[in-house]
């Protein structure tokens, strides 16, 4: 009776090992990591006007939507996204 319970939980912890080191990839059209990464743009929480001083005027500012307000800047390199007048997300363009 010990033996089949050991050799029970044996395979149960063997099972569950396996279950867990599988890994899901997740992979977004559009989106390339490196040029994400390699791209500088303005960081989370900067303001319109710091982002205007360190990165110049956009070359295209599209009118803010919704409650609370969104607003996305577009630079050729890249597009910012503010809530209200501080950086939510800044993306790298392909």
């Amino acid at each position: 009776m010990v033996k089949s319970f050991a050799k029970t939980m044996v395979v149960l912890t063997l099972a569950l090992c396996s279950i867990a080191s599988q890994a899901t990839v997740l992979l977004i059209d559009g989106i390339d990591a490196d040029v994400q990464s390699a791209t500088e743009r303005p960081k989370s929480g900067m303001t319109m006007a710091n982002v205007e001083k360190n990165f110049g005027s956009p070359t295209q500012r599209h009118e803010a939507v919704g409650q609370p307000p969104i607003t996305r800047w577009d630079y050729p390199t890249f597009s910012v996204y503010f809530e209200n007048d501080r950086v939510i997300h800044a993306v790298a363009k392909r």
